[in-house]
């Protein structure tokens, strides 16, 4: 049997028990999503959305890409999250990244991997950022752990300065910005506290239609966390 093959008969055996579950199930699905949450998550096949957080199809909005990055020049993830809060209205936005993640480890050294260089970029700039604290951990397995905790922050940092969540903080005080980081080893979701529902703990210069006073915040600064 071709390897491809055992995926079709996957799906014939997943929707038969679907339907002997429910059997109008697909005719329910089939008539549209109004998913509350969208999942920005890391690519990694190991992390699948739904299965981790014990939803069903139809309740996660779902981006994915190396390293759960929010890339202001990425239409792909612009274009995911303009749809998921302005046409599917969704409460809350999560960035989920997760330990062992091979795009913040690649990041970590000077190792050529190719194309991907050039994303993986945007991790090194989060080390840079936070290169004292990193540099403080000792022990190299904690201080990668920390990087990825760290790359999910300033992702959630990084969505709260697009226009799109602004502009929806205004309109309707939603979404909320939330990032996870989920254990391979355990299974676990870890709640970071980190969580955004408006613009006012944004430095005045990411602040869009506020007024920025001569001498206001104008550097580019890390999203400070509390401890």
């Amino acid at each position: 049997m071709k390897l491809y093959q055992t995926l079709l008969d996957g799906n014939k055996a997943w929707v038969t028990a679907k339907l002997d579950q429910d059997p109008a199930y697909f005719d329910r699905l089939s008539k549209g999503q109004t998913p509350q949450f969208l999942w920005i998550g890391c690519s990694d096949s190991r992390v699948p959305a739904n299965e981790i957080t014990n939803t069903q199809p139809g309740d996660i909005f779902v981006h994915r890409n190396i390293a759960n990055m929010v890339v202001h020049s990425d239409m792909n993830m612009l274009s995911v999250l303009d749809y998921a809060v302005n046409i599917l209205k969704v409460k809350h936005v999560i960035v989920c990244g997760h330990y062992g993640c091979g795009g913040v480890k690649a990041a970590m050294n000077s190792q050529q991997n190719g194309l991907v260089d050039n994303w993986l970029r945007h991790i090194k700039d989060v080390f840079r950022i936070h290169s004292h604290e990193l540099h403080e951990i000792q022990d190299e397995e904690k201080r990668y752990d920390r990087l990825v905790e760290l790359n999910v922050i300033e992702q959630v940092f990084d969505l709260t300065k697009t226009s799109i969540i602004q502009n929806a903080w205004r309109k309707r005080n939603e979404p909320k910005v939330h990032g996870w980081v989920y254990s391979l080893k355990t299974g676990l979701i870890k709640d970071l506290d980190v969580s955004f529902d408006n613009s006012a703990k944004l430095p005045p210069i990411y602040r869009i239609d506020s007024e920025i006073v001569a001498g206001d915040q104008l550097e580019s600064a890390p999203l400070q966390v509390e401890e």
